[in-house]
């Protein structure tokens, strides 16, 4: 497929072939699900904890007298049925990870770059190359009417280009081997260099 390229200025240069098995798919919702849904709990701490009623700071003396009290028959303060006593069966720290095939991880990209495509939210331009002022490319941002999104280069981000998009809200920017599918799916505008499309190419291949 065939999409033109454009400058950061908005003027025209030329245009790019795509190859059909990265930007041509039809998009499954259920492969995409599946990759967001592995990198969102890669992503997880899975630091949450709570106190066991070994864990928990009472006195081991048993609370009251066995009989004669017409109540239940404690010896612990810090079982779970107490108000702060132990949690039984609470969470513990552990990996929320699980494996995905490499395969599947490359097929999930190529769905999420075929389904910008589809939308119409993909915009591929010439180079992502800034004087480094903040105010000059906000403009230029602006201009090309992109509130909310991602611009993936080739296999280095030019450093001026980076400093300057740093404080611009809705803007973020990735090299080629940072690209994935959910910072793809939750940003409105795809936006690609000619490098990142003969690298994303490379690597998808």
């Amino acid at each position: 497929m065939k999409l033109d390229v454009i400058k950061l200025d908005g003027g025209k240069a030329g245009s790019v072939d795509l190859s059909e098995d990265l930007f041509g798919l039809d998009p499954r919702a259920d492969i995409l699900h599946r990759v967001v849904r592995w990198q969102r709990n890669n992503a997880q701490a899975g630091t949450h904890k709570v106190k066991t009623r070994s864990e928990t700071a009472y006195s081991k003396k048993k609370i009251y007298r066995q009989k004669g009290t017409g109540g239940a028959r404690h010896g612990d303060r810090n079982a779970p049925i107490f108000r702060k006593g132990g949690i039984y069966k609470g969470p513990t720290p552990r990996s929320h990870g699980h494996d995905l095939p490499k395969k599947f991880r490359k097929l999930g990209l190529k769905h999420a770059l075929s389904a910008k495509a589809k939308a119409g939210e993909l915009v591929v331009i010439d180079e992502a190359v800034s004087a480094g002022k903040t105010a000059a490319l906000a403009k230029q941002v602006k201009d090309l009417g992109w509130k909310r999104a991602l611009v993936i280069d080739g296999a280095s981000v030019n450093e001026d280009f980076l400093k300057a998009s740093r404080n611009i809200e809705g803007l973020d920017i990735l090299p080629t081997m940072g690209a994935n599918v959910y910072d793809i799916l939750k940003r409105d505008t795809l936006v690609i260099t000619k490098a990142g499309v003969e690298a994303l190419e490379a690597r998808l291949k």
